[in-house]
């Protein structure tokens, strides 16, 4: 009867270690997942499930902008601007240019949540800031793009690796060159968003 007794604790015993093991190992696992997460992930995670109702709300530099996501790509995130009282604008914001992500405690779970990955990746992906810009240089949008130096208006005329040529003129006018008060030579780096 004793002996049963030994064998049952000792029994029990490896058991919880074993527990405990896989416990700390699932931990770890977590830890280097989070490790790998990147900024882009986040910010999908929480627009996840939403359908496009979801809004965040971006720190750029010193400022705040409230968006409602619309496509996620390797760099950037495009969206519909959500301010209460105003016309809502598209833009584009490089990751980049984000020195923030403002989201109340309880969501913090939800931010750090495993994306699916189900099927091929999305194109969106793959797509980087400077493929958007060329886009948009293509199609000769006149655009208002916030940099660290201030707004300036006008249409991307050509895109680097990591700048671009915008032709300024006011946001009204066509880009003739009548109009071209300026060509403005803009890194990636100053740029921290694109409004249409």
């Amino acid at each position: 009867m004793r002996w049963d007794d030994l064998f049952d604790d000792l029994e029990s015993q490896l058991e919880h270690e074993r527990d405990a093991e896989e416990r700390d190992e699932r931990a770890d696992e977590e830890r280097v997942r989070i490790g790998r997460l990147l900024l882009r992930e986040r910010v999908e995670a929480l627009t996840l499930g939403s359908r496009g109702s979801a809004t965040i709300t971006l720190e750029l530099g010193s400022e705040r902008l409230v968006v409602r996501p619309t496509t996620i790509g390797r760099d950037w995130v495009s969206g519909e601007t959500a301010v209460a009282g105003t016309r809502s604008r598209g833009c584009i914001i490089p990751v980049a240019a984000m020195t923030g992500v403002v989201i109340p405690p309880s969501e913090v779970a939800r931010s750090l949540g495993v994306l699916p990955t189900a099927g091929a990746p999305r194109v969106s992906d793959r797509i980087g800031f400077a493929f958007v810009l060329r886009d948009l240089c293509r199609r000769r949008v006149t655009t208002e793009i916030h940099t660290t130096g201030g707004v300036r208006t006008g249409t991307i005329d050509r895109v680097g690796r990591d700048h671009l040529d915008l032709a300024v003129h006011a946001l009204g006018e066509a880009r003739r060159q009548r109009n071209v008060t300026d060509v403005l030579i803009l890194p990636f780096a100053a740029v921290r968003r694109v409004m249409l």
